[in-house]
């Protein structure tokens, strides 16, 4: 007899089972997944949707942000023609709303970047060559933390003056200054424990250079920390710069801090002129609370011990839970004495 199976054998027993292919992953395989977390989907949403303020709201506003309406003379109330009311001036606050969201998210970006910039230069320097150099980036970083930033920030703005005060760049350079320091301390120590790791030895050992194991080996493992230190640099940035504009620092130029300014200058919170200043912040409230539900939900992500405490594991624990309710067990008979007769 053939030691093969037969044509008619393989029939009978049905066809084989058809093994994938180790390059081509499955329907239900994902070469890529994304964080699914309530709390990045919920801040991204919010901070989509003030991106398009900012883009499209210089265009749609129905009135020039300075245009005064002599029809009376105390702020209007929010009507059809004037959705959030007016001003002392009889200027229109949704038309200053619109204008001033683009300002602020300028200048809290290049402010974020900067910081970021200098952070990781400072910060991963620092923690992989060590020595004098670790200690002398260290002390930088140590000086620009202890020091108060906002008597810092009063001097700086303080010899920009107003004529410099409209230059969004060099604003948010200013402020990027006393706003670099946390994430180089962080990311100085991700470094020194990452700089010992195998890979980064055996780098060291094959002659690369510094520059490239700092770039292609521990830059890469720091992607999520440089990321929330990014957030939470354009956070700090939105309540610098709306407080600098607040204090009447920094030239208010129709932003949310500047109507906030203006609004405080004729007493509308005593007055009673709710529309001048809660719109302006209900919004940076809502702009800081996107950011925040970012760099929690981010750090959610590529936190083990707080993806394992999440909303994750908790609706998978209901789900559970749930379905051993749902399971019906059988009783077991009792045969008494009486019923065998």
């Amino acid at each position: 007899m053939a030691a093969g199976i037969g044509a008619d054998e393989v029939t009978r027993s049905g066809p084989l089972p058809r093994t994938p292919l180790p390059g081509k992953p499955g329907r239900r395989q994902h070469a890529l997944r994304l964080p699914r977390s309530p709390k990045i989907i919920t801040g991204l949403a919010i901070l989509v949707f003030f991106v398009l303020w900012a883009i499209i709201g210089p265009f749609v506003r129905p009135y020039s942000p300075d245009q005064s309406f002599q029809n009376a003379t105390t702020p209007l109330a929010p009507s059809a023609a004037h959705w959030l009311g007016t001003t002392q001036a009889q200027q229109d606050v949704f038309s200053q709303m619109l204008v001033g969201g683009g300002d602020m998210l300028l200048v809290s970006l290049t402010a974020g970047v900067i910081a970021t910039a200098l952070s990781v230069v400072i910060g991963v320097t620092a923690g992989y060559l060590g020595g004098l150099a670790d200690d002398l980036l260290s002390m930088l970083a140590n000086i620009f933390l202890v020091m108060p930033a906002l008597p810092l920030l009063v001097i700086l703005f303080g010899f920009l003056g107003k004529a410099g005060g409209n230059d969004l760049f060099l604003i948010g350079f200013i402020i990027s200054v006393t706003g670099w320091a946390w994430g180089a301390r962080v990311l100085r120590a991700q470094t020194l424990s990452l700089r010992s790791r195998d890979y980064v030895d055996s780098a060291r050992t094959i002659g690369e250079r510094r520059s490239r194991i700092i770039f292609t080996e521990i830059l890469p493992n720091l992607t999520p920390i440089v990321a929330s230190s990014f957030l939470f640099t354009v956070l700090y940035s939105v309540g610098t710069y709306t407080a600098m504009t607040f204090l009447g620092l920094v030239n208010p130029n129709w932003n949310w801090g500047g109507i906030l300014y203006y609004a405080a200058g004729d007493n509308a919170e005593v007055t009673g002129y709710w529309w001048w200043y809660i719109p302006p912040g209900l919004a940076v409230a809502l702009l800081g609370t996107a950011l925040v539900l970012l760099n929690f939900g981010i750090d959610e992500f590529i936190n083990p011990r707080l993806r394992a405490a999440g909303l994750t594991r908790r609706s998978g624990t209901r789900r559970a839970g749930r379905k051993l309710r749902s399971q019906q067990f059988g009783l077991t008979p009792v045969i008494r004495e009486g019923d065998q007769a």
